[in-house]
């Protein structure tokens, strides 16, 4: 807010939505905490990007007077025709026509909550029958089966370093016997 205090044309403000502001943030559609709306004050957009002060600063940047009502200046022939078939509706169409934009996304919001909400009650669901089928494997003596397992590879392998040391200590005494044979032959 501090970077922007003194711009013509960006207006960064704080509402507390809960306190002195409250009539402010429900004219303007604000439903959670936080929100970060940007645009025309009659016409503000929930911005979407990204919440640390670069990802802010870096949009503010982007912030300029456009196409509006107030700004007929800033509009391509397009832009301008289209503001003014708007304002040639009477108040009553522009109302209905607002109204009807305003339930197709609720009814978007309400269709993703109930999406979302299912997902959740399958999620819990998928869960809890991982983590009973996880028990009844566990309850089976799994772990029990994990220990007789190695008590068979020590076994196996206690078995093969004794082999070893055997074939080793038959060597030697072969070798040991030859040696004796040998002296021996030759007195």
């Amino acid at each position: 807010m501090a970077e922007y205090a003194d711009s013509e044309t960006i207006l960064i403000a704080d509402v507390d939505c809960t306190a002195g502001g409250k009539d402010l943030c429900s004219s303007i559609g604000v439903q959670g905490y936080p929100t970060i709306k940007y645009g025309t004050p009659g016409a503000l957009e929930k911005y979407e990007g990204g919440r640390t002060f670069g990802d802010l600063q870096k949009f503010a940047k982007t912030l300029k007077p456009s196409c509006s009502p107030t700004n007929l200046d800033l509009c391509d022939e397009a832009g301008r025709k289209e503001i003014e078939d708007l304002q040639a509706l009477s108040d009553a169409d522009l109302k209905a026509q607002i109204a009807e934009g305003d339930k197709e996304i609720a009814a978007a919001e309400s269709e993703f909550k109930a999406a979302v909400e299912l997902l959740q009650n399958q999620y819990k669901q998928l869960t809890e029958d991982k983590d009973a089928a996880i028990a009844k494997v566990k309850e089976s003596g799994l772990s029990l089966k994990k220990a007789v397992r190695s008590a068979k590879k020590a076994a196996k392998k206690a078995a093969k370093k004794a082999a070893r040391k055997a074939k080793r200590e038959a060597a030697k005494a072969k070798a040991k016997a030859e040696k004796a044979k040998a002296e021996k032959a030759e007195l």
